[in-house]
């Protein structure tokens, strides 16, 4: 049944076409990560060694966007209704995605710097905050629907990605490597989909 009341404008834009268009440039920013990649200058471990770093940050991005991914086809998925709002939300989301290649490659190159590891906290409290931002609108656009309800209420996780993130800016200037820590934690604790979300009582996959 319809989230909207009867005589309401319908929405501008169903989530099918929003979610195409995400995965659209989520696509694109994973792409723009992997060109940085670059092959060693030579067949031996010690260029290899040379290049891991950008590799290493680079499976932490690649991490943090699927997680972004898989968690934002879930909360469309059991949506009816999508505004203005929840569209522009949808787009800040995107435009802090999109600076994720630029801090994973400024890392990657100055591994052992602190303002990059600070850079690359800053980009994760804008891409958390943004998505707790999405989570908000949807759930003004859908307000009966109780899937959104649940999934946009006591989120333990999304406010200790805050705070992990929030810490490791200070924390970069005491050790990169301290900050990186606390972005692979944020990574573990979100590795699992957001089981609030479901469809029909069931949760969702």
């Amino acid at each position: 049944m319809s989230d909207e009341a009867p005589g309401e404008v319908p929405s501008v834009m169903g989530p099918g076409r929003l979610e195409a268009f995400s995965d659209g440039v989520i696509a694109v920013i994973i792409t723009i990560m992997a060109f940085e990649l670059k092959t060693p200058a030579a067949a031996n471990l010690h260029a290899l060694a040379h290049e891991l770093p950008l590799l290493l940050v680079y499976v932490l991005s690649f991490t943090f966007v699927a997680i972004y991914w898989v968690n934002h086809h879930h909360l469309l998925r059991v949506i009816k209704r999508i505004d203005a709002a929840v569209m522009w939300a949808n787009l800040y989301l995107l435009f802090w995605l999109s600076l994720i290649p630029f801090v994973t490659s400024w890392v990657g190159t100055q591994h052992g710097r602190p303002l990059p590891a600070a850079c690359y906290g800053v980009v994760g409290i804008g891409a958390g905050s943004a998505y707790n931002l999405l989570g908000f609108a949807i759930h003004r656009a859908n307000p009966r629907n109780v899937a959104i309800v649940r999934a946009t209420h006591h989120d333990i996780k999304g406010m200790f990605s805050i705070l992990a993130y929030t810490a490791s800016i200070p924390l970069a200037f005491v050790s990169p490597y301290i900050a990186y820590a606390c972005f692979a934690a944020v990574a573990i604790a979100w590795f699992v989909p957001d089981r609030r979300l479901s469809v029909g009582g069931e949760p969702a996959p």
